[in-house]
């Protein structure tokens, strides 16, 4: 049997396989954050292809966080019912799900919060939107830390077998982390340790909220790509040693934030992304993703380097990886070396939700992707998510 189909445990819970699902924005949620049939229908499907662990689209804990519109949210007890619905199905066909807790810091547009996003220090304006956030006070700060805890203890009320802490993609746990984003002199800035204070009470919080045997992960940035440097490989390493001590049960390594899109790495539909964008600002975008297309090229497994320098750390805690993972072989060599223990896909699974089974069943070696990200394209114009390439059926 193949390594990639023998179980692993998260802390108390048996995965089936070694497949996960990376989070991925859908934009099908209803316009208060709620969970809508399509939701459940595509994560049913996934379910149905022997996904090991679903973590759907990133959830908002906290009106201020919410980065997309028909964003999913986890923010109030009012979501618990349709995250409940989300649950069951993917149980009932056998699947284990984990909910992502995110909030969406700087990258939250103002025309979606109506008032400046938040972040860990207001220097500079948002790539995309071209947004000033304002610094959180401690209060604020403490607040967010809570929003998450209750957010936890939400998704354990509504059936999750898991809960993944978003602490990439410059989302506002990444700024905290990031000496790019975060500017701050007082106890949450200013060093390593003050940096990843955010992060270590939000995990703190987040473990107490649910049960024991409950797997925390945490969704950690190796590098950055910022005009200076934020996170890179080597303070991921320190941060990832940090989260072991704190006995996180996996830690899914990515990359990139909206300075680029290298978290996504292949063509850039320059003409699809540019529509969601006011008029005014659609020939400098065209200009930047044009200059940003060489370095965005598609390669294959694109953070091994970052796993290979962060597993040393890692004393028996598995390590997901994801970043362009397509075929089979490459996945079976990477988790019988041990440089990961499991594989995180997301585009390849919205074009072949039953990609895993095909794999098992031997009619398939490699992803049919081709990394168009005609997919992210629809996501960024609040279109639902499935695949947009041209010209070939999707395989459910």
């Amino acid at each position: 049997m193949s390594c990639l189909f023998e179980s692993i445990m998260l802390a108390d819970v048996k995965i089936k396989n070694r497949f996960v699902h990376a989070a991925t924005h859908e934009a099908m949620a209803a316009d208060d954050g709620s969970i809508t049939d399509d939701i459940v229908r595509r994560y049913t499907r996934l379910a149905k292809g022997d996904v090991g662990l679903i973590i759907p689209g990133h959830l908002y804990v906290h009106p201020l966080g919410r980065a997309h519109n028909r964003q999913s949210g986890i923010h109030t007890d009012a979501m618990i019912p349709g995250l409940k619905k989300l649950a069951d199905a993917v149980h009932a066909h056998g699947g284990t799900i984990g909910f992502q807790l995110a909030h969406g810091g700087r990258q939250s547009p103002r025309r979606i919060l109506g008032q400046a996003p938040l972040a860990p220090s207001s220097r500079g304006r948002d790539p995309v939107s071209l947004n000033k956030p304002v610094s959180m006070d401690e209060h604020q700060i403490l607040e967010s830390i809570e929003a998450f805890a209750a957010a936890a203890k939400r998704a354990h009320q509504a059936g999750a077998d898991a809960v993944q802490i978003h602490a990439a993609h410059g989302y506002l746990i990444n700024e905290f982390l990031s000496p790019y984003f975060n500017h701050r002199k007082d106890s949450w800035g200013g060093s390593e340790a003050g940096r990843f204070r955010f992060l270590e009470a939000i995990v703190t919080r987040v473990q107490k909220a649910v049960p024991d045997g409950v797997p925390v992960l945490v969704k950690l940035n190796t590098n950055d790509f910022t005009p200076r440097n934020g996170i890179t490989p080597d303070l991921a390493a320190t941060y990832a040693k940090w989260l072991v001590e704190l006995g996180v049960a996996a830690i899914e390594v990515s990359c990139g934030t909206y300075y680029g899109f290298q978290t996504i790495r292949g063509d850039i539909p320059g003409a699809e992304l540019v529509r969601a964008l006011p008029a005014w600002m659609r020939p400098v975008a065209r200009l930047k993703m044009k200059m940003q297309g060489p370095a965005n090229r598609f390669k294959e497994a694109y953070n091994l380097d970052a796993a290979l320098t962060i597993r040393p750390v890692m004393k028996g805690v598995p390590l997901i990886l994801v970043g362009g993972m397509r075929r089979l072989s490459q996945m079976e060599k990477t988790v019988s070396r041990g440089v990961a223990d499991m594989i995180s896909m997301s585009r390849p699974f919205i074009r072949e939700p039953s990609l895993v089974r095909r794999f098992s069943e031997g009619k398939a070696t490699e992803a049919a992707c081709i990394s168009c990200n005609r997919c992210f394209a629809a996501m960024f114009n609040t279109i639902p998510v499935r695949c947009y390439q041209k010209g070939r059926p999707q395989n459910g």
